[in-house]
């Protein structure tokens, strides 16, 4: 069976980070030296798992999500997972793959009890997430879902840059500070 693609959503507009006093794409911001976005595909790219970036600057999570899905549609199941996660351990991705595999429809990474991603989704899933649109993402599709929680020792799934302050905490983080 062919693993699961991780989505790399890389669409979204950054208000809250330059609201923050951010200038620019919150993605193309540096941390430890390299963009918030080369740090999560490096991730990605160590899991070894196959992947489709969606950065065609869509209106919404919903419409990104969609137009992965549709990029990617023969794939097994899909981990949805936002650009802005630079300090995701690519253990936690293959925890959610593996969740799939063993028959998991939806999976919902925790960590301390906080849900984060990625999302995991079934290749039942791929007719309802291709059909998504709007800012909600799949949160429809995951509420309807009997999801599995799947319990992490990896901060940085819950770990995502939102405003300046969060980039100089994961920039700690990465330094050892």
């Amino acid at each position: 069976m062919q693993p699961p693609v991780v989505l790399v959503l890389a669409s979204g507009r950054g208000e809250r980070f330059v609201a923050s006093g951010g200038s620019g794409s919150k993605l193309q911001a540096l941390l430890a030296g390299q963009p918030v976005l080369a740090h999560t595909l490096a991730a990605v790219r160590a899991s070894g798992l196959p992947f489709h970036v969606e950065d065609a600057g869509h209106p919404g999570m919903g419409d990104s999500i969609a137009a992965g899905v549709r990029a990617t549609a023969g794939a097994s199941g899909w981990l949805v997972l936002p650009g802005d996660l630079p300090l995701i351990a690519p253990s936690s991705l293959l925890a959610v793959a593996d969740a799939l595999a063993a028959g998991a429809s939806v999976v919902l990474p925790m960590h301390g009890g906080v849900r984060g991603h990625p999302v995991g989704f079934s290749s039942l899933h791929g007719p309802a997430l291709q059909a998504l649109h709007g800012t909600e993402g799949a949160a429809a599709i995951v509420r309807s879902a009997s999801p599995q929680r799947l319990e992490l020792e990896d901060p940085g799934i819950v770990t995502d840059i939102d405003t300046v302050e969060d980039l100089a905490r994961a920039e700690k983080v990465l330094t050892g500070r």
